[in-house]
């Protein structure tokens, strides 16, 4: 190095020194100066091993004997830990010794730094990436693209973009829009692009793909193509959106077991779930009933069991309410067939109406995914059988509505026109011609009876009208107590009424009395002179049949020619009975939650029955004796008041 070269090298931004063939410092500028932290004058002429840096001599002394013994230019990087830089490093040899240059490349090694980190990132991810040139040539691709393609990066690297639909099957219209997309990125006309493609991946599988187009800065590439695979997303929002269209169905319906077939074919067929079925909750019987099943379960099993409470799982998850999830069924205790071969299921119960369940013959069969869609459609079934609940309760008030407006006109019918045919005797009578000494041709025999008639006929009313929706409280009566004195109001002789067995019951004593005074009138308005009533038990001794008691008579005339007419008297009925007969009476058991059945027959008689008398039972003591008697006081004290 001569000295009329060293003002260049010392106006350099680079630093530099010169070693002669010993390694002595022959010259340095002041960059050389700055980064070694020591001047001129103290290493000029030493020797590099002994002054250098130990920082920076661990890094030096291959490079420089290389070029040293082999006289060949060499390159290398060095980080200088003090100065927390990065300088590249370059040694030329001459017959005196080595000319070092050494460049700060910190940003450039920061920014590989970043670069490889991207690099890695991109390599990790699921999604797949490559990068385009303005060219709309490939210029790098990660891993999970080479598996989505099915190729390889060194094939694909420095082909046109357009061998990516060829690849992946994307249909021609779908690959035109990515390259708009493409286009609208590199030109700056939108800062990103996203589109939903399907496209087929290495095995031949659909998929569903969002590409996302993005710029990038970078020496080569422009743009950015991120390729995720969305099938499963999209696909559950597929089946979450006929969920909806499901639960459409599902509401139409009003019968419980069309709506649990309907849950129950729609999880198979939208939810792949072949093995499924649905049970009700028996509420008579207190067990659930399987009313739904898909072909894979009958299948398989050759119908569904019925699950009465604690058997197995099914009553269980039922019981506690909450979707449970079983991935392996051998691991679990409390099965109701421990040689089933369903090894996972879902068990997701339908409020309070019953339960939904579906398996699989594999273990680990459903994920969280399954669980949440099959808790949907569940919750949706339940609001469908909530609603038909509710309908079919409106439907039974409303026809029970319509019935008690059916008796009121009908009722309404029977005082019109017995009090008409009342006032049309009346007036027959008054126009008949008589001669001076006239007198009320009524006055004897028939005034008396029509005016109790008429009073009858309204206490019926105004009696019907009360007992039709209630009844006061209950008390325990004697059965045959309050037949005798229902009896003696009647029209009916005494001795023609019998009772075979004394019991007693809780009811309403002065409803009770006029129930049973009106079906003897009824009984008294069918029959001659010699007519006979027996009044027995039903279901006491007999579990099998429902507790009540029944009135047989042996009236002869013959009864009205259907039971409706008999128990609805309207105004096509010529043969009208006196008062409203037994309209009357099955207002009154009604109110009791009782129910009334009539039988006829022309030669027999007829037998009316009340059932659903649970509290009736054979008196047997005198203390049912005397504790009647005391009610029977109490109610005649009430009475009077």
């Amino acid at each position: 190095m001569t000295r009329r070269s060293v003002p260049i090298v010392d106006r350099v931004t680079d630093a530099f020194f010169a070693l002669d063939t010993d390694f002595r410092f022959t010259y340095l500028n002041d960059r050389a100066e700055t980064l070694l932290k020591r001047s001129r004058d103290e290493l000029i002429g030493r020797v590099m091993w002994d002054e250098f840096p130990q920082t920076v001599e661990t890094q030096f002394p291959d490079g420089f004997h290389r070029a040293m013994e082999e006289q060949v230019p060499v390159a290398f990087e060095i980080y200088h830990a003090q100065l927390e830089t990065w300088f590249e490093a370059q040694a030329y040899p001459s017959e005196d010794g080595l000319s070092v240059y050494m460049r700060d490349v910190t940003d450039r090694k920061s920014k590989e730094t970043t670069i490889a980190q991207h690099a890695a990132v991109v390599e990790a991810v699921h999604d797949g990436v490559v990068t385009l040139d303005r060219n709309r040539e490939i210029v790098t691709v990660n891993a999970a693209m080479e598996e989505f393609l099915g190729a390889d990066r060194r094939e694909l690297c420095g082909e046109h973009v357009e061998i990516i639909p060829e690849l992946a099957s994307i249909a021609n219209e779908d690959a035109v829009e990515i390259g708009r997309a493409i286009t609208d990125v590199d030109i700056g006309t939108a800062d990103r692009r996203q589109l939903e493609v399907p496209f087929t991946d290495a095995d031949g599988v659909d998929r569903m793909g969002e590409f996302r187009f993005v710029p990038i800065e970078d020496d080569t590439a422009t743009v950015a193509a991120v390729v995720r695979d969305v099938t499963d997303q999209h696909e559950y929002e597929r089946v979450a959106a006929s969920l909806h269209e499901i639960t459409r169905w599902l509401l139409e319906s009003d019968d419980p077991n069309e709506i649990c077939a309907i849950a129950v074919h729609a999880g198979s067929d939208l939810l792949d779930l072949p093995i499924s079925g649905a049970w009700l909750l028996d509420e008579e019987h207190g067990y659930l009933e399987p009313v739904a099943g898909t072909a894979g379960a009958h299948d398989e099993f050759g119908g569904l069991p019925r699950f009465h409470p604690n058997e197995g799982l099914v009553w269980d998850v039922f019981e506690a309410g909450g979707v449970e999830r079983f991935d392996d069924l051998e691991a679990v205790d409390g099965l109701y067939n421990p040689e089933t071969p369903i090894r996972s299921e879902i068990i997701a119960p339908i409020g309070t109406h019953g339960v939904l369940m579906t398996g699989s013959l594999e273990p680990h069969r459903f994920d969280e995914t399954d669980v949440e869609l099959l808790s949907t459609l569940t919750e949706n079934t339940r609001a469908a059988l909530d609603r038909a609940d509710r309908e079919r309760l409106l439907r039974e008030q409303t026809t029970e509505l319509q019935r008690r407006t059916e008796r009121l006109e009908g009722v309404a019918n029977v005082l019109s026109n017995d009090l008409k045919r009342q006032l049309e005797a009346v007036a027959d009578a008054l126009e008949t011609d008589g001669d001076e000494h006239w007198e009320f041709p009524l006055a004897e025999d028939s005034v008396e009876p029509t005016l109790d008639r008429a009073e009858r006929l309204v206490d019926d009313v105004r009696e019907f009208a009360r007992n039709a929706s209630t009844v006061r409280t209950r008390s325990r009566v004697r059965l045959d107590r309050i037949v005798a004195e229902a009896a003696e109001a009647s029209r009916l002789d005494e001795n023609a009424v019998a009772v075979d067995r004394a019991a007693t019951l809780r009811a309403d004593a002065d409803r009770l009395v006029y129930l049973l005074e009106t079906a003897f009138d009824d009984v008294a308005s069918r029959a001659d002179d010699d007519v006979s009533v027996r009044i027995g038990l039903t279901g006491v001794d007999d579990a099998d049949q429902p507790r009540g008691f029944y009135l047989a008579d042996d009236a002869r005339e013959a009864p009205p020619s259907t039971i409706d007419r008999l128990l609805d008297p309207t105004t096509e009925d010529d043969a009208a009975i006196d008062g409203l007969g037994l309209t009357l009476v099955r207002a009154i058991a009604e109110a009791h939650d009782w129910t009334l059945s009539v039988e006829t027959d022309c030669e027999t008689g007829s037998r009316i029955e009340i059932r659903g008398v649970m509290t009736l039972e054979p008196a047997t003591t005198d203390e049912d004796e005397e504790s009647t008697r005391r009610n029977d006081r109490s109610r005649n004290r009430s009475r009077t008041a």
